[in-house]
């Protein structure tokens, strides 16, 4: 049996050629769109042989399609136009195809448990950040559990109970472990239980080429938590359709990338909208802007920065402090080191992402001690020569902060997990 379709058409095809199209297709068309052109249309012409619907929406609620199908082109509907379309088509849960495409949504699987998905725009969004935050935040009224994806993930999906050491993690890395993995890093920085498993790809909508995820969430459910956290990996989504999503946005980002393309999807999907390293100068404001004209009016969009909390004690010690931030934030974060724990700062670097330039790098430092995020080289290359050369390793975790004042991020987020209202 053929699938039910929805098809968008325009004025710019004459409607003959449209309905003799849409008779030899292999679809049942059962309803149609009519997306722009109109003005070509001599009056009343309007006949494709199917219901016409106002809207997308107005069309997928009348006549509940299993895929939409695209005939119109351009002018009517470019790169950018079809992109917004297909973003509000998967978020349906509908195909969205085309002459020479097919973009699929991707596959959600059902969780028993309350559920939040901590998903991002990118790389070095600031998204397992987040996840911490929400994590220590919920984790103070409720036993949570952490499922985390990332690409140097177990085969396995791994409980990791109590908080590796440095110490551990540099064991870990000589085994040949990814010992900055995003679990790892969960566990290390948040003391919570976390299920880490791994993925391989991931599509324009979000999805993993290949997951252990589904694994990790049945191994997590079993450890019988009153919330579970889905943490992303980049851009790409957890494959489970929690409860809520909370969507990391950078503020450095472009705002045609942020918001365009099939990251309108993701912001279309999220119940709460972070821009993160919302730094003074980044034009954080042309991100948020952007991301308000897609997601609805009712999705809150609250700008925040990241800010370095140390797990050692260096209130008077000189530091060395490694991250992925970009060059534009090394000050701010310096001086927060400085005015917040009392450091003397020496270095901070953006290179943990470098291998090579971090070696030559870590050569030149003196510090009493290297504080390092716990990502990318943390612990292959800054760990290991700390250990090697004997230099104390400190590990940093990110914090969350709101600016503006118009908004609480714990509010929101205590709101989200239906805790205190």
């Amino acid at each position: 049996m053929s699938p039910r379709a929805l098809a968008l058409v325009d004025g710019e095809h004459y409607p003959a050629v449209v309905r003799d199209a849409l008779a030899e297709l292999p679809y049942e068309f059962v309803g149609a769109v009519l997306v722009g052109g109109t003005e070509k249309l001599r009056s009343g012409n309007h006949d494709y042989g199917v219901p016409l619907a106002a809207t997308l929406e107005e069309g997928v609620e009348r006549h509940r399609p299993e895929i939409v199908v695209d005939l119109s082109d351009e002018p009517v509907l470019g790169p950018v136009e079809r992109f917004a379309l297909a973003s509000r088509v998967l978020r349906f849960g509908l195909p969205y195809a085309g002459a020479d495409f097919r973009l699929d949504p991707p596959r959600l699987d059902p969780f028993p448990l309350p559920s939040i998905g901590v998903v991002g725009t990118g790389k070095r969004v600031g998204k397992t950040a987040l996840t911490g935050h929400v994590a220590r935040l919920l984790s103070e009224s409720r036993r949570v559990v952490v499922v985390a994806m990332g690409r140097g993930g177990p085969p396995e999906p791994e409980v990791v109970a109590v908080r590796p050491t440095v110490e551990e993690l540099v064991a870990l890395s000589r085994e040949g472990r990814h010992a900055a993995s995003d679990h790892l890093e969960t566990a290390a920085l948040v003391g919570v239980e976390t299920v880490g498993c791994r993925r391989c790809g991931g599509g324009l909508a979000g999805a993993p080429f290949a997951s252990n995820v589904a694994e990790g969430a049945e191994i997590a459910a079993a450890l019988s938590p009153e919330l579970v956290i889905f943490d992303g990996s980049g851009a790409a989504m957890p494959p489970i359709a929690t409860d809520r999503v909370l969507l990391a946005v950078a503020g450095h980002q472009q705002p045609a990338v942020a918001a365009g393309y099939l990251n309108a999807y993701r912001l279309l999907r999220a119940d709460l909208v972070v821009v993160t390293m919302a730094e003074a100068g980044s034009g954080w404001e042309q991100v948020r802007d952007a991301v308000r004209a897609v997601v609805p009016a009712h999705v809150r969009v609250l700008a925040t920065v990241l800010r370095p909390r140390p797990l050692v004690d260096v209130r008077g010690r000189s530091v060395a402090y490694f991250c992925t931030a970009p060059p534009a934030a090394h000050d701010a974060l310096a001086g927060h080191l400085a005015e917040v724990h009392g450091a003397r700062v020496v270095h901070v670097s953006g290179n943990l992402a470098d291998r090579a330039t971090l070696r030559e790098e870590l050569e030149r430092v003196r510090a009493d001690v290297f504080l390092v995020e716990l990502k990318a080289a943390a612990v292959d290359v800054v760990a290991e020569f700390g250990s090697v050369h004997g230099v104390e390793i400190g590990l940093v975790a990110n914090d969350v902060e709101a600016i503006g004042g118009d908004l609480d991020l714990d509010e929101l987020l205590l709101e989200m997990a239906g805790i205190g209202v």
